[in-house]
């Protein structure tokens, strides 16, 4: 795992020990940062299950202006923080640990441009993160959600979104949503 582009490309970044975390594979987050564009520079990001910390510090290398990172296990946490610290980013994020719940509510009144979701595959655990990002009012007007999930994952978009796209590759799906009215912009 490595970081693709911008002040820290080429920083390698520590994985989480054991299989309760999979990163991102490098195909998927080119792919995501070729969805996100030019919203990248100045943003606000949230990678909600940072797992390693990988996509937030993409971000941040690629000069978004603030990046938080939340996971609720501590070995996640400590690898995100060396991460952080490695790509000498730290200066931009802040590092919760909670379960994803309390750390919405935690982050209410707050506006984030990208919101990256990327949970454990199967389940629940997607939509129901995505629910409580629509409760929470966190996302800004123009602002975008991009989730990572299995292509097996069935997908359902709150009532105040509308998907923008939706991208296959292999066995991982990517799903770009916005606030309805925004999808044009």
């Amino acid at each position: 795992m490595r970081v693709i582009s911008g002040s820290a490309r080429g920083k390698m970044l520590d994985a989480v020990p054991g299989m309760d975390t999979r990163p991102t594979t490098d195909r998927v987050k080119e792919s995501v940062f070729n969805i996100l564009q030019f919203r990248v520079v100045g943003a606000t990001m949230l990678d909600l299950f940072a797992g390693t910390g990988q996509m937030g510090i993409e971000a941040l290398s690629r000069g978004a202006a603030r990046a938080v990172f939340v996971d609720q296990a501590q070995k996640a946490v400590s690898v995100i923080q060396k991460n952080i610290a490695g790509a000498r980013v730290q200066a931009r994020a802040e590092v919760i640990r909670a379960e994803f719940h309390q750390a919405l509510e935690r982050l209410r009144g707050q506006k984030f441009d990208i919101i990256f979701l990327d949970p454990p595959y199967g389940g629940e655990i997607l939509n129901s993160a995505l629910n409580a990002v629509e409760l929470f009012d966190i996302l800004s007007p123009d602002g975008i959600i991009i989730c990572e999930s299995s292509v097996e994952d069935t997908v359902i978009c709150p009532d105040s979104l509308s998907v923008q796209k939706t991208y296959r590759y292999g066995t991982i799906c990517l799903t770009a949503m916005r606030r309805k009215g925004a999808e044009n912009d």
